[in-house]
């Protein structure tokens, strides 16, 4: 069994790592931004300035793999590739032997800006010059619902007539457990959700499931980025390992909340 370093482990895909990696026997030390310091059942978890060099390279001493979850929006203290410069270094001045980084299916062909941070991460990542790990996934189930949440506030909900192919962070959380114990693959398969549905679609879903009634009307947009999703650039179908759908989703977690 190894010891196995993931940052931002208290996210919503960090703490599915976490799981994954302690059922398999493995020692996991957290590192965050704001969880208290604790020990408890083989996981540790370390409060960080992931500024600070000295802390970033303690927390990493010992450890055989680094899992990098952790993640800023554009414009946070330097974003993601700031972020990611930071840890990688730290990793390879601890002499960690394998580095594994999660990112987004497209980011190479959709021009968002965040998306952009991550394929310049990813670059980051096959230079540190440590052994390493991509995967790719499409969107968790958990952001779809907080998008959809913020779209169907108003009487009449507009949402862009794009089609989706979510995932359950759990199983996204799994297979990057699996890849950490794994040995360094270099860019693996992306992952995809059981599923492509059509945003409208997938309202009407959350509507039902939360008990509101809404308007809901597909509404086309205009851009680089519209046509990108348009074209399915963040889409696998060829890779649609996923098992839990949306609806899954909405039964298990938002429908009881009712």
């Amino acid at each position: 069994m190894s010891t196995v370093v993931v940052t931002g482990g208290t996210g919503t895909l960090g703490r599915e790592v976490v799981r994954g990696l302690q059922a398999d026997g493995h020692d996991v030390v957290i590192t965050s931004r704001k969880a208290p310091p604790s020990v408890r059942d083989r996981v540790r978890t370390v409060r960080v300035d992931y500024h600070s060099p000295v802390a970033l390279r303690a927390a990493f001493e010992g450890a055989d793999t680094v899992v990098h979850c952790a993640t800023r929006l554009a414009g946070q203290q330097g974003g993601d590739v700031d972020l990611g410069g930071r840890v990688f270094d730290a990793a390879r001045g601890a002499g960690c032997g394998h580095l594994v980084y999660i990112s987004i299916v497209g980011v190479d062909r959709i021009p968002l800006r965040y998306y952009q941070a991550k394929l310049e991460t990813e670059r980051l990542v096959e230079d540190c010059g440590l052994p390493w790990t991509i995967l790719r996934a499409t969107q968790f189930h958990e952001l779809v619902v907080r998008l959809l949440n913020g779209l169907t506030r108003p009487p009449l909900a507009l949402i862009p007539d794009i089609a989706m192919q979510p995932i359950a962070a759990a199983e996204a959380g799994a297979r990057l457990a699996e890849l950490a114990a794994a040995r360094p693959a270099g860019r693996v398969p992306d992952l995809g959700g059981p599923e492509i549905v059509a945003a409208p679609r997938l309202a009407r879903w959350y509507l039902e499931a939360t008990g509101r009634r809404r308007r809901i009307r597909p509404i086309r947009l205009f851009g680089s980025v519209y046509e990108a999703y348009r074209a399915g650039h963040h889409l696998t179908p060829a890779n649609a390992a996923g098992t839990i759908t949306f609806q899954d989703y909405l039964d298990a977690r938002v429908r009881p909340l009712r």
